[in-house]
């Protein structure tokens, strides 16, 4: 059975706004994930380019480039689609963002581990 790990309030989360950072292990490698609302829904994902393994924010949180219509990788530019993870233009080329699983409820987001990302290590 899945843990159901908190993230934020409901509330905390803008549509097109800032993202909220959460820690994560993934592959054994302790870094972060970061969930936005996009279409009136949370989407997640870990916290790396799919074109250069770095974070993608420029500052804590700030992930959707200044139309709101993506997320985009501060260091070379790269842009996805929020909805799916895809690679939408740039250097990530086919690309995609590695999905966590989401889930809202009770006016609280949450996340859900599965084989490759894990609640970070104490």
């Amino acid at each position: 059975m899945s843990v159901s790990i908190y993230i934020c309030d409901s509330n905390s989360l803008v549509e097109g706004g800032k993202g909220i950072r959460f820690p994560v292990t993934a592959g054994g490698e302790d870094c972060s994930a970061f969930v936005v609302r996009y279409g009136g829904q949370p989407h997640a994902y870990l916290n790396r380019c799919a074109h250069v393994p770095m974070e993608l924010d420029w500052n804590e949180g700030e992930f959707f480039e200044s139309s709101g219509l993506y997320l985009m990788c501060a260091t070379h530019g790269a842009l996805y689609e929020p909805d799916t993870g895809r690679c939408a233009g740039g250097p990530c080329r086919g690309g995609r963002l590695h999905p966590v699983t989401v889930m809202e409820r009770d006016d609280k987001i949450f996340w859900e581990a599965d084989e490759f990302i894990r609640p970070a290590r104490a």
